[in-house]
């Protein structure tokens, strides 16, 4: 078996914090005791997914923000928030007001493109400018802009009683290093490195060439070392892989067979690309932490990285959860080389 050059140095967790409608609060404090584990655990960094128009988290910033007075070490990130829902201005405030929370434990990721089901939301949405939006990379260049302290005002100075300063406030100087940009095809994860982001590849990629067979290990490891290639820290620049990751090493046989039952139907849309967007899945991993370490340490994309945010499935309870990730953090990140923070 293939070793790992590169041996796994961060350990994180992704979910997207499902809740009932009729009970929304017990689901948000469900996420915030599994970040809350997390850090327990030795975990890295916890992610949030944004879910708008859905029973998942809408506001990963705001549920942030409370997990970062319930924890004190473990980095936050959002993989990924999508920038057609937001104005870069008023993010960036947000953004800088979490970060200082936390003490400098902020890790948001982005992505750029129209909001799912466009058509159905812009008139809430963006009622007046809806097509004069621009939904490109010039979003992310502007949030990265202003993050990074580049005025967003041509005015500043006292007016009667009060001060106004031309920058973002409040002003969180090492947050502009810790953008991220969640990309799945050759053209973001350029575009990413040329901008000194960071790197966020998940389990979704995009086959470009139109013929197969197609290797979902080879098209990321491609958009990792585009990525790098033109990053000025260039090999060292940081890469995240988030594959979908369940080991079963604690796991009670009815939880064993929801899980593999879950993999199953998830499985035949990793055979071909998907939708207009040609969309290739990566297969579930789910086993032992040994058996799991054994497929990622022959996945050539998993090779070329030393930080992780596992995604968790979407649809289990909380008690799932909880044996998924402390048999992550107790078997299946040390058979990879990881050791928890404390």
């Amino acid at each position: 078996m293939p070793t790992t050059p590169r041996p796994l140095r961060k350990l994180g967790f992704l979910t997207i914090g499902l809740f009932d409608p009729a009970d929304p609060g017990r689901g948000h404090e469900s996420t915030l005791k599994i970040i809350e584990l997390g850090e327990r655990l030795g975990f890295d960094s916890a992610w949030l997914r944004h879910r708008h128009l859905q029973h998942g988290i809408s506001s990963p910033v705001a549920v942030l923000a409370a997990a970062s007075q319930r924890t004190q070490r473990i980095e936050l990130g959002t993989a990924v928030t999508p920038l057609g829902w937001e104005n870069p201005l008023r993010l960036a405030e947000d953004l800088a007001t979490v970060d200082i929370l936390s003490g400098g434990r902020l890790n948001p990721g982005v992505s750029v493109g129209p909001p799912m089901h466009f058509e159905q939301t812009k008139d809430a949405l963006y009622p007046d400018t809806a097509d004069a939006e621009d939904f490109s990379y010039e979003r992310v260049r502007r949030l990265l802009d202003l993050v990074r302290g580049k005025p967003a005002s041509d005015f500043s100075g006292v007016e009667g009683f009060e001060v106004f300063s031309d920058v973002v406030q409040p002003h969180s100087p090492g947050l502009g290093r810790r953008l991220w940009y969640g990309g799945g095809s050759l053209g973001s994860a350029r575009w990413a490195g040329e901008h000194g982001m960071n790197f966020l590849t998940s389990s979704v990629v995009k086959a470009e060439q139109p013929g197969g067979p197609w290797d979902f290990a080879g098209i990321q490891l491609s958009l990792i070392r585009e990525f790098r290639a033109h990053h000025p820290d260039g090999e060292a620049a940081r890469v995240s892989q988030g594959l979908v990751v369940i080991p079963t090493d604690s796991a009670s046989p009815e939880q064993r067979a929801k899980y593999q039952a879950y993999a199953a139907k998830r499985l035949p849309r990793t055979a071909s690309p998907q939708g207009p967007g040609r969309l290739l899945f990566a297969p579930d991993l789910v086993g032992t932490s040994e058996e799991i370490a054994d497929e990622l340490r022959a996945h050539a994309a998993f090779r070329e990285v030393d930080e992780v945010a596992f995604a968790l499935p979407f649809t289990f309870d909380h008690e799932d959860y909880v044996q998924i990730l402390t048999d992550m953090a107790t078997k299946l990140g040390p058979a990879l080389g990881w050791q928890p923070t404390r």
